[in-house]
């Protein structure tokens, strides 16, 4: 500790993880304390009950295994073939009212009248 030039205030001299010495008051940031390390968890941790009980019950690991890879891609899948499907219903909803619109602008009088011609001779085959 000779080589260190003495303080001009009373310090302690502490000694370092790799044998050097230096002031306490003139400890570099990497010494100067504990770190805090803040960890963000962003996705919970998978829910294993259903595996729990199914190895309880007898059936193998590799069954459970299959059910934690396929089980998620399953409902991924079924999720995109509903998303698919609400899709392709919205543009049938789209598609027929622009046909509703375009018939019943274009129609005239020969037409509504053929409509409400087809309109009786149901009600009256009843």
């Amino acid at each position: 500790m000779s080589h260190l030039p003495e303080p001009i205030h009373p310090a302690t001299v502490v000694r370092l993880p790799d044998g050097t010495h230096a002031y306490a008051d003139q400890l570099p940031t990497a010494y100067a304390g504990p770190q805090v390390v803040h960890q963000h968890i962003h996705q919970a941790p998978p829910d294993r009950t259903v595996q729990r009980i199914a190895l309880g019950s007898g059936v193998g690991a590799g069954a459970v295994a299959a059910g934690v890879y396929f089980g998620p891609l399953l409902v991924g899948a079924l999720t995109a073939i509903a998303a698919n499907i609400a899709f392709l219903a919205f543009l049938a909803l789209v598609l027929g009212w622009g046909v509703h619109t375009v018939v019943k602008s274009v129609g005239d009088a020969d037409g509504t009248q053929a409509a409400k011609n087809i309109r009786t001779a149901a009600r009256r085959r009843r």
